[in-house]
């Protein structure tokens, strides 16, 4: 261990010096590839950074000038003095492999970060202040932005956005569905959403027994499905019900046979028949299941991590918001702190995984003191972080469960509350229809 070397590439950064000093322009061209701070050596740091300023200046580029740059601000001799300089300076390097310089330099660069990150966290570990969750989480936290490092890159500039732009829009033009992002599995909300898209927060919100926790299965199974050619994955994260039961009630919905049955195993030999069938197409999905009831954002997102980096996350699924834990920080302050506190970090979650995440949540019992019962933006409850951070607010309304003998029974209306990226639904919403014993949601057509 004492013998290993630190990685570091020091010919290739002698060759980019070397280069930029027998064509100056290079330095506009590295300049967004590559930082001071890539360089192992001290003097090649220091050259290379005031290379960059002369460019800034707009000075010319040669042995000479950085010289006497470096002499005028006293790092001459930081530089490796004038011998260091001339001897690079009248070396001969290939300016067709600069490419191939930055790349050797940034990878050198990548592993000693990520020794130096380690160590640090090592060291930190001793921190008797530092809850063991909140470690886990700073560590999983570096990891993984390392492995997210990246070429420092340059600015868009406008003329190769709207070329972006209008070749995105020519290419959605051409698609015989309205989905850019993933297919629900059901038309009317893929066509106000356009198909749910990477990075935003969705959240599904109902007074109890609406059949918020079926409607959400029914697009974590129809996004395994309608993806990917079957196989989108997804994550969800149930902290009420156990994964055997969130499985039963996509069997129930699979099989069409009622969940009941399924439970008590009573069921006739046409139905057996089809709930084998069932289970070979359930076992294809690419479902992971989480059922632990103390998740907190810290877990639920280092979980997501792992999936994410094995190349197994497209969508995820939380039932429901209000019972994640929280962080031990703020095991002390108000429910409203802690509420926006979980959405602002699903927020996060939500674009540092680029997918899009669903969060259930409960409405607040403002509902059922007004005569109508339809859900609006105001009873969201504990706080107004939830409207705020959510780029997508549904909520599910089921008429017959206030009118026992309404005309719109096994109907459900799905209403689009808030939509940044598109429309939102009128006051009554989208029909759906749902059936309880298959907990199946599914398109209500006109006329039916």
């Amino acid at each position: 261990m004492e013998n290993q070397k630190i990685p570091n590439e020091l010919d290739a950064e002698l060759a980019l010096i070397g280069s930029i000093l027998i064509d100056e322009n290079l330095i506009i061209q590295v300049s967004d590839l590559i930082t001071p701070d890539a360089f192992y050596d001290q003097r090649n740091k220091t050259i290379y950074q005031a290379m960059l300023e002369l460019s800034k200046d707009g000075s010319g580029l040669d042995a000479g000038i950085l010289i006497s740059y470096l002499n005028s601000r006293n790092k001459l001799e930081l530089a490796g003095g004038n011998e260091y300089i001339a001897r690079i300076a009248d070396a001969f390097y290939s300016t067709s492999n600069v490419d191939t310089y930055v790349d050797l330099i940034t990878d050198a660069y990548i592993k000693r970060s990520a020794i130096y990150t380690l160590q640090n966290l090592s060291q930190e570990g001793f921190n008797a202040d530092l809850s063991a969750f909140d470690y886990v989480d700073k560590a999983e936290k570096a990891i993984f932005e390392l492995s997210k490092t990246r070429r420092v890159q340059p600015f868009k500039e406008i003329e190769s956005v709207v070329d972006n732009v209008f070749e995105m829009t020519t290419r959605r033009s051409e698609l015989t569905e309205d989905v850019i992002g993933l297919d629900t599995g059901f038309s009317p909300l893929n066509k106000y959403t356009q198909g749910f898209q990477p990075g935003q927060l969705i959240i599904l919100a109902a007074r109890p027994a609406m059949g918020k926790s079926a409607f959400a299965m029914n697009l974590a199974t129809n996004i395994c499905q309608f993806n990917k050619n079957g196989n989108a994955s997804v994550a969800l994260f149930s902290l009420e019900m156990s994964a055997e039961q969130i499985c039963e009630r996509m069997w129930a919905c699979d099989s069409s046979i009622r969940l009941d049955q399924i439970k008590n195993g009573k069921m006739s030999k046409i139905e057996w028949a089809r709930f084998n069938n069932s289970k070979a197409k359930l076992k294809k999905y690419k479902l992971y299941f989480d059922d632990s009831s103390n998740s907190t954002i810290s877990s639920i997102r280092a979980k997501c991590r792992k999936l994410k980096a094995d190349g197994e996350l497209d969508f995820i699924v939380i039932d429901y918001l209000g019972l994640i834990q929280p962080e031990a920080a703020l095991s002390k302050a108000s429910t409203v702190e802690r509420i926006s506190a979980i959405t602002r970090g699903l927020k996060l979650m939500a674009r540092e995984l680029d997918v899009p995440v669903l969060a259930l949540s409960q409405l607040s019992r403002k509902v059922e003191e007004r005569d109508s019962k339809r859900p609006i933006m105001a009873d969201l409850r504990d706080s107004g972080s939830i409207e705020q951070d959510a780029d997508i607010v549904m909520f599910l309304y089921r008429e017959e469960y206030y009118n026992h003998n309404s005309e719109r029974k096994g109907e459900a209306d799905l209403i689009i509350a808030k939509n940044r990226s598109g429309n939102v639904t009128a006051e009554e919403g989208v029909p759906f229809s749902f059936n309880g014993p298959f907990q199946r949601f599914t398109e209500k057509k006109e006329g039916n």
